[in-house]
């Protein structure tokens, strides 16, 4: 082979990862682009004039920019569809607190599952274990009567206790989550810690929790997006105003608008309003978010 030949190989043999690379950014964009194009779209049209828009008026900026509707939103003019409002800051302040008592229980008595299923050594253990693990086959929509039932019970309908109940304690995929941290912690380190007189709880509290904050942090964040994005089961047991989180009002807001053309832009600023603690929370965490499920090794 000439050298001419062997120039026009190392050409092309460069010209091809390149080529991959280019092809790997335009699938990335168009992805980014899909992704965040409803994004933007709902932002457009929350500082848009509604009158406007039902006007046909149509472009990529917002038509007849105004801050209006996100000042209905807030509280400064309150939204009103046939003679109901929306009290944005108390279902903002339910939901903040449904998210955080679930994530702070979730957290708290899972990681004292997962420890005593890694550590401790009692008869039935494994077999325990699987059978725990089956409530990740069963789904949510078959336990919904049953706890509707035990909820109404006990009095708990239209409370705070009712809302988090069934969410509180452990749940199977995060007692399996951090077993498997739990696991991979060096025995010796505990075992000294035991020979110097500390107990089973002291060990797990002041050793292994800080050793493991890297995925009780992953598995936080990940319990407290799935509570605030939660709509079915708050709408079961807290429809009074007083409880009510921001899902089951928003959905609640698009069925008070009869005979009227409904409120796009009031329900996208809301919409956006309601999405935007998680947007910012993820933004201000989300290195440490990535980081611990590499870590972890989530797929």
């Amino acid at each position: 082979m000439t050298a001419d030949a062997h120039g026009l190989g190392d050409m092309v043999g460069r010209s091809r990862p390149r080529m991959s690379r280019v092809l790997a950014w335009v699938v990335l964009g168009l992805l980014l682009f899909v992704t965040l194009f409803p994004f933007y779209w709902a932002l457009r049209t929350a500082f848009s004039s509604n009158e406007l828009l039902f006007a046909g008026e149509q472009q990529l900026l917002p038509v007849g920019p105004t801050t209006i509707n996100v000042e209905r939103v807030v509280g400064l003019e309150p939204i009103r569809q046939g003679g109901a409002t929306f009290d944005y800051l108390n279902v903002l302040k339910n939901s903040v607190i449904m998210a955080t008592l679930i994530t702070v229980g979730q957290v708290t008595f899972s990681a004292f599952a997962a420890y005593a299923f890694a550590r401790l050594k009692f008869r039935g253990r494994e077999a325990l274990f699987t059978l725990f693990l089956t409530g990740l086959m069963v789904p949510p929509i078959f336990t919904l009567i049953p706890n509707f039932v035990l909820v109404k019970n006990l009095g708990w309908l239209n409370t705070y206790a009712g809302l988090v109940a069934p969410y509180i304690l452990m749940t199977p995929f995060a007692v399996f989550f951090l077993r498997q941290f739990f696991l991979g912690i060096n025995r010796e380190i505990e075992e000294a810690a035991i020979i110097d007189g500390a107990g089973h709880f002291r060990t797990f509290w002041r050793i292994v929790v800080p050793m493991t904050a890297a995925p009780l942090f992953t598995l936080g964040i990940l319990t407290y997006i799935t509570a605030w994005n939660e709509y079915l089961w708050p709408l079961v047991v807290a429809r009074e105003e007083s409880v009510r989180v921001l899902t089951v009002a928003l959905g609640v807001f698009t069925t008070q608008q009869p005979g009227t053309s409904p409120d796009w832009a009031g329900l996208m600023a809301a919409t956006m309003l309601a999405a935007a603690p998680i947007i910012v929370g993820f933004a201000l965490t989300g290195r440490r978010v990535v980081d611990s499920i590499q870590f972890s090794g989530i797929k």
